[in-house]
């Protein structure tokens, strides 16, 4: 889950990518970066960091050109260094930089390919980076000294061939355009705008239509699985199908905790399928525990508020906000590691003691994946004077790794895997506790107006749609997961000790 940007404007677009990043962060909070042209040059800044600090004035001044890209980051395992950070840049063919949303299945295999066959070096331990070189080798074999549209989607369309995973991408192609690719699942999202101005046509594309909105750009529509958008310097737009066999199999997630609630993803709406997630949980309670004692629902912000509103209505119950969020404090389920996750909870939220004491409480969130955040609020609703704490998950329970561009691969690190809902309330001390069911999670994000064949819904199910992942694979990345982790972990302390010497 990252957050990709590429304009093509008329003037300086520097700030546009800055407000755009700005809207996007919340894909991504650990490294910013973005990529300027002008007069066949490039000018890039990328740090490990927000975006507002990353990008101070003079990194702005520095980054001209009316032609760019930009990414922001959210951390996997191993992805911590500052080399990571995105875009990345080969100088052959013609200079392209590159940003990618997703994970590709079959890295091993294209970095050896890119090494033994392609003769290209990769420098990083990023994915992104050889989806650049993959790209950049198949452009190159076309043996143009200028580089037309057919040549820039054959390129893709290659690209499809080798390549395979959830990938979302934009690409700045030097003194030329701008490039936006959807893997032929269309696993990640990923959408494309315009906007009228006095200089003429300014084209976007982004991760969320959101972003494109708040520019005063007006959505086109999101790429479909397998397509490219090529939008050259001039504000030539152009679009073509570059994957034989497409397939529209969205990540379902993106509805439940990753998009924000304002944008439209494939034609649905994020917003209304939330509240659509409310009502089928509350239907839910009302059949399995007709004879309830609720009430109170409280939402724990964000995400979880459009869900849990629309199930108290539901229900009949009164809704109240029942945390304070402190709003300098990042997204918990994105940090880097579990110690800085446990260590925020309680910075970032603090419990209303009025709505809680003597209470039956119902607590809604979007979803459960580690358990520990669940457990600390359910001990801080206790802390406040709570009689009865219930809980209830906007989306299923959540047994499997995901390989498509989400943190959560180790099965280890799921509370659900191998444990029944009674047992996972008693370890997240819940006195009772209700997942939505996968039917009704998937009719509640249906409807929209984009025929979708089939989600990505294997965080719930344990079925990968890309039909390349079998258990030796599953195994595979999560003992890289668990080596990276122990490593991360020994470095932390390493740097605590030595802080701690240097106060001594």
């Amino acid at each position: 889950m990252c957050g990709i940007v590429g304009i093509v404007g008329k003037s300086n677009i520097n700030q546009a990518l800055y407000d755009a990043l700005t809207v996007l962060q919340h894909r991504g909070q650990d490294a910013a970066g973005m990529v300027t042209s002008k007069d066949g040059r490039l000018f890039l800044r990328k740090d490990n960091g927000l975006v507002r600090d990353v990008f101070r004035t003079r990194h702005m001044k520095e980054l001209i050109g009316n032609v760019g890209i930009g990414h922001i980051r959210y951390p996997t395992a191993g992805s911590s260094s500052s080399a990571e950070a995105q875009p990345f840049y080969v100088n052959s063919p013609y200079g392209i930089t590159l940003a990618h949303n997703g994970n590709l299945t079959n890295v091993a295999q294209l970095a050896k390919e890119i090494y033994e066959s392609d003769l290209r070096h990769v420098n990083t331990n990023s994915d992104s980076e050889v989806l650049l070189n993959v790209f950049a080798h198949e452009l190159s074999q076309r043996g143009k000294l200028q580089p037309t549209k057919e040549d820039v989607f054959a390129a893709v369309s290659r690209v499809h061939e080798r390549c395979r995973g959830g990938y979302a991408v934009v690409a700045m192609i030097t003194g030329y355009g701008v490039l936006g690719f959807r893997d032929p699942h269309g696993i990640r999202p990923i959408v494309f705008g315009q906007r009228e101005t006095e200089q003429g046509v300014e084209y976007m594309i982004a991760s969320e239509s959101v972003a494109l909105d708040v520019l005063g750009f007006t959505l086109i529509r999101d790429l479909a699985p397998g397509e490219a958008v090529y939008i050259t310097e001039d504000g030539e737009l152009h679009t073509r199908q570059c994957a034989a066999n497409p397939v529209l199999n969205p990540c379902i997630f993106e509805h439940v905790y990753l998009a924000r609630p304002d944008s439209i993803i494939d034609g649905v709406s994020v917003y209304k399928a939330r509240l659509r997630m409310g009502e089928k949980l509350a239907d839910k309670i009302l059949r399995e525990r007709p004879e309830h004692d609720i009430d109170v629902v409280i939402p724990i912000p964000d995400t979880s508020r459009t869900s849990a509103l629309e199930l108290a209505n539901r229900m009949g119950i009164k809704y109240r906000e029942g945390f304070v969020k402190n709003r300098y404090i990042g997204r918990t389920f994105i940090m880097p590691g579990q110690a800085a996750r446990k260590k925020s909870v309680r910075q970032k939220l603090n419990a209303i003691e009025l709505e809680f004491r003597g209470k039956n409480v119902m607590l809604v969130d979007d979803s459960i994946v580690r358990g520990t955040t669940c457990k600390q609020i359910i001990q801080m609703a206790r802390d406040a004077g709570a009689k009865n704490v219930y809980f209830c998950s906007a989306a299923p329970a959540v047994r499997y790794q995901n390989v498509y561009g989400i943190d959560m691969p180790s099965v280890n690190e799921l509370i659900a895997h191998n444990r029944t809902t009674d047992e996972i309330a008693e370890l997240i001390g819940a006195d009772w506790l209700v997942y939505q069911d996968l039917e009704d999670l998937i009719e509640s994000v249906e409807g929209g107006k984009i025929q979708i064949d089939q989600f990505d819904c294997a965080v719930f199910d344990g079925v990968y749609v890309t039909g390349d992942i079998d258990a030796a694979y599953l195994q595979r990345i999560e003992n890289q997961r668990n080596g990276l982790e122990q490593g991360a972990e020994q470095v932390s302390q390493a740097t605590i000790g030595l802080h701690n010497n240097e106060a001594d």
